[in-house]
Formats: structure tokens, sequence, C-alpha cells
């Protein structure tokens, strides 16, 4: 019998445990659990078996379709241990239906949410030890898709693994948070409309790696990507959403088909109109950026993701022209911001949204 709230997943304990690192010399993804969630699709079966195995390598024959034609989609989500004890997943049913919403982009069966859901629940539940305890720590969740037909064809797959696995990491910011500089590029392009844009693949972190390089070699943390057509408009700045102030305006780029729906940024939004502060999602163009920077009147402007939450930037050069940003330091708005999310994530803070869902542990434990 299953030791999970849901009685249709099978547990099966490793019987290697694997040494716990300690929580000050925690990275990010480095280190893996000892189990791993697991559910197979087949058709005219559908999705089936799912179940928490001890963690290992798959087998997969050389023709295996997704290591041809890319099929796979992946997300990220995190688990909070709180003061209390308790542990906290932050908008896991989100999180299932953005990953559902990629499968659907690539032409993979997409699951019942619900047991999506139960898929974290239960990956968390049977390695709840591996929940860091450190301010700032937390067990980062990746439920991905992968193609398993055996086949050199160009068409959908037939048969998909579907796989959960987690890795405890640290605070983003070991010594707090610092702003970064950026460089924006209008010589490469990571999305356009009717492509995979707003899709979570491994083929839109597989086409921003090279300007991430570029741009790394140049002294800078992250690439601004602007629109594939017309290369004048804010997309994204490297894997997170982008927002900033200018003047009384908070601005972000609208969810058109070539940005991710990311959960953190539609949790800030949120927080912002709480708050009953301008928020605009609209196109917003390079050249008005670097006016504003020049004026002044570019007061902040941050990334937020799921790894950082909100990544502050300092500096933002453009055609060999560089604007500092607020002084090259946090801005008193993207401090407010990265404080109240994670206070919500850790259970300090009220939950007015419903945003935290708390993991029951097996009845094993």
């Amino acid at each position: 019998m299953s030791p999970f709230n849901d009685p249709s997943i099978r547990f099966t304990r490793t019987t290697q445990p694997r040494p716990r690192p300690e929580d000050a010399s925690l990275s990010f993804g480095k280190v893996m659990t000892d189990h791993m969630f697991l559910m197979d699709y087949e058709e005219g079966k559908g999705w089936h078996d799912p179940r928490v195995v001890p963690y290992g390598p798959f087998s997969l024959d050389p023709a295996t379709s997704v290591l041809h034609y890319g099929q796979a989609v992946f997300d990220g989500l995190k688990a909070f241990r709180g003061e209390d004890g308790s542990i906290r997943l932050f908008r896991a049913q989100r999180h299932a239906e953005r990953l559902n919403r990629s499968c659907r982009a690539l032409c993979i069966p997409e699951m019942d949410p619900a047991l999506i859901r139960a898929s974290f629940e239960a990956i968390v539940a049977a390695d709840h030890d591996w929940v860091p305890r450190a301010a700032g720590t937390s067990l980062y969740i990746r439920p991905t898709v992968i193609a398993r037909d055996v086949m050199l064809g160009v068409h959908p797959a037939h048969r998909y693994t579907y796989f959960v696995i987690c890795s405890p990491v640290g605070a983003y910011y070991k010594e707090g948070v610092k702003p970064v500089r950026i460089l924006a590029t209008d010589t490469h392009v990571r999305a356009v409309q009717g492509g995979l844009g707003e899709a979570k693949t491994a083929a839109n972190y597989a086409a921003s790696l090279s300007a991430q390089q570029e741009a790394e070699k140049l002294g800078f943390t992250q690439v601004l990507w602007l629109d594939g057509v017309e290369r004048r408009f804010i997309d994204e700045v490297g894997t997170m959403n982008i927002m900033m102030r200018i003047g009384d305006e908070i601005v972000t780029p609208p969810l058109a088909g070539t940005i991710l729906d990311g959960v953190t940024r539609n949790s800030i939004l949120t927080l912002m109109r709480d708050w009953g502060l301008g928020v605009s999602e609209r196109r917003i163009d390079i050249q008005e950026v670097m006016q504003a920077g020049r004026d002044g009147t570019l007061a902040e402007m941050w990334g937020t993701g799921t790894a950082a939450v909100v990544s502050p930037v300092g500096q933002l050069q453009y055609k060999g022209e560089t604007i500092t940003i607020g002084g090259g330091e946090t801005g008193a708005l993207t401090r407010k911001l990265y404080e109240a999310i994670i206070a919500i994530q850790y259970g300090r803070a009220p939950d007015p949204h419903g945003w935290t869902s708390a993991v029951r542990l097996p009845v094993a434990a």
C-alpha cells in the first residue's frame, strides 16, 4: 500500500541513501535527493503507473526520439521549510498548469493537474529530510517530460516518460541581493511569435547559450533579449521575466507568445496591484529604456524567476552605451518585493491568495 495521500502512487524506498550535504555548502542543482517520481504514457493506454523509486539513470536507445527531435518540456518550483518545521510548496497548481501548457505546445499528451500536484507532494514527502533548514535554502523540484519512441521519423511520439527529481539548493544570493550587469543584444534571437518562446522547453534554453556565453566573456551576468522581428522591444532577461520602474509607472512586457508566463512574474504583479501601484503590461522599446536611463527616470529594473525571486539590474549596456540604474544599488521596491515573496514562501507572512500548500508526510514517516 502506498504511504502517500494518493494511494495509486507506488513507493519503493531506496536501500542506498545518499549522504546529505550541509546546508552551508549548497549551491544550485548539483546534488540530487534519494528518490524520483516516474510515470509513463503509451498511446491507447494514457498516463499510468505513477511511482516513487530510488533515484537512478535511465536506459535510452540511441534512436530515442527525444535525443533527435527535442520533444522535452520541464518546469521548476520549490519546497520551503518554515520556522515551524512544516514544508510548503509555492504555487504548485500554477506550475502544474504551466507544465501542461508546455506539453500542449510540443504535442505531448497533457496530464491531470491533480496528479501532477500529487507527484510534487509525493516526491517531497519521500525526501522530506532533504528539505534544508537554513535561511534562504529550499528544495528545488524539476518535473520533466520526454518522448520515448525509438524511431528516426519526425512526428509526435507515441510513448513518453514523466519524471520529477529534486535538489536541495542554497540561497541564490549568499551575500545578499546584489545588482547585476546585463547586455542587450540585437544580434541573437531567443524566440518569435508562433514559436516556442512561451513554453518551457529544452530548445528555448539551448537557443540562449551562445548569446549568454558571449555576454559573460564581456563581463555581463545576463542577456537582455529583444523581440525577434524588429529587434526593438524587450522580451526577457536571461531565463527570467523583466520589470522596471520608469517614473511613476511599473512596466513589464506583455504575454504575447514569446515570453514565459512566469509564476514569480504573476506573483509579483499581483502583490504590486494589491499595494495599489500602477503596473502596465505593454511593449517596451529599448530606446525608451535607454532614454529613461539617460534622464534619470529609470529608477529600478529587476528580473523575476523561481531561482532568484528577483534579480536587480544595476547596469545595462546597448550598442556600446552603458546606463547605470538607481546608482547601481538595489532599489527599495525591488527589495520590498523580494522580502514579501520569501516571507510568504517560508510561512512568515499571511498568504491571502493561497499560494502555498503544506506537504503532508507519509503515514510511515
